[in-house]
């Protein structure tokens, strides 16, 4: 059996959430859906589905499969859309969405060296913090920050970023510094109200996992509002390293608890799809990826 349609099987069912519809989808049966997932599974050796009369789940290493098998189709849809579309020439409107710290801090910088390169491209950047629908709002592309849910959409990795627990040197002093999660507890927090984990901060450490619920001081949709309200002695704030990390590396903010890490995030592009992608799209992607080149922001 090939291997390619096993996994586009495999991907289709986990997206339409039953085999009918995944069979809809790839234009085939029923039955030779569900075959080339039996036939995946029995080259695995392991369950990737569980199976009830109403829903369909992933295992835990259905999970840890279908994050690998998206990834090895996308490279090669992406390898085959762009060799069919290099022929044509990067132009028109691109409308680009990304969340609004990071636009101003790390693309906007980029920018202009990319207009540079493509005259042809008209660029259209929306800062937004909430997540837009890219289709209905009429959106090319989108840089992303987060664990990324299953979709529809095509993601491509472009760096890491952590979220790391600090506040100043003078609050510190005057509070104290907190050695374990649950002191968090006590202490003034200026919480990021667009996590996805809320006011349960979620942390691990030498002992294990923890979590604390924490009462903010301040609760903002802006991260640059609990950096500057950190930076103005005001308390303790959890926010991505590529906000924090000049001010952790320049000592006006100071790492609190090192030895308990909290989420790691990626960093994506994310685009509706990738059949016949357009050259202008194809070009930033790319661009993307070469300026960032994957990395970790240091702190």
């Amino acid at each position: 059996m090939d291997k390619f349609l096993e996994m586009k099987a495999f991907a289709a069912v986990v997206d339409a959430g039953s085999f009918v519809k995944a069979a809809d989808t790839l234009e085939v049966s029923k039955a030779a859906v569900s075959r080339y997932v039996a036939e995946l599974e029995a080259r695995l050796g392991v369950r990737l589905l569980h199976r009830t009369t109403r829903k369909l789940s992933l295992t835990p290493e259905g999970e840890v499969f279908n994050v690998r098998c998206r990834e090895l189709l996308s490279g090669l849809d992406e390898a085959e859309a762009e060799v069919s579309s290099h022929s044509g020439e990067a132009s028109g409107l691109l409308r680009i969405n990304a969340p609004f710290s990071f636009g101003l801090l790390h693309l906007a910088p980029l920018w202009p060296e990319f207009m540079a390169r493509h005259p042809s491209v008209t660029l259209d950047v929306t800062l937004a913090d909430r997540v837009v629908d890219l289709v209905e709002e009429g959106f090319d592309m989108a840089v992303r920050i987060g664990r990324l849910p299953t979709s529809s959409l095509v993601s491509r990795p472009l760096a890491s970023t952590r979220l790391v627990l600090c506040a100043s040197p003078e609050y510190l002093r005057r509070r104290g510094a907190p050695s374990h999660p649950s002191e968090l507890a006590s202490h003034d927090v200026l919480t990021y109200s667009l996590f996805s984990m809320g006011d349960q901060w979620e942390f691990i450490g030498p002992e294990g996992a923890a979590s604390v619920k924490v009462t903010p001081r301040l609760r903002t949709n802006n991260g640059d509002t609990c950096r500057v309200a950190a930076l103005c002695h005001q308390g303790i704030v959890l926010q991505p390293t590529f906000l924090v990390g000049p001010d952790l590396m320049a000592g006006t903010l100071m790492e609190v608890m090192p030895g308990w890490r909290s989420v790691e995030l990626g960093v994506y592009a994310v685009y509706p799809t990738r059949k016949f992608l357009s050259p202008k799209v194809r070009v930033m992607i790319e661009f993307l990826v070469s300026a960032f080149g994957k990395a970790a922001w240091p702190a």
